[in-house]
């Protein structure tokens, strides 16, 4: 089993911008506001957060492979 990684980079799929962040995990993330173009992202279809959608790495609890809040 390996351990969860709590650093993921997210992209904004309007400009591209990508920044790395701490995910939490206790809750989801289902908003995350673009430094640079002010987009507001939010969780696809099918994703319990932004993290699962525009990041290099799934949220924990995903990771861990334990119910997500949305799952």
């Amino acid at each position: 089993m390996s351990s969860v990684v709590l650093q993921s980079t997210l992209s904004c799929p309007e400009c591209g911008h990508a920044k790395e962040e701490t995910m939490s995990t206790d809750s989801c993330q289902w908003f995350y506001e673009c430094q640079k173009c002010k987009t507001v992202l939010r969780p696809l279809p099918g994703d319990c957060c932004v993290f699962c959608s525009y990041g290099t790495r799934t949220c924990p609890p995903i990771q861990d492979a334990t119910t997500c809040c949305s799952r």
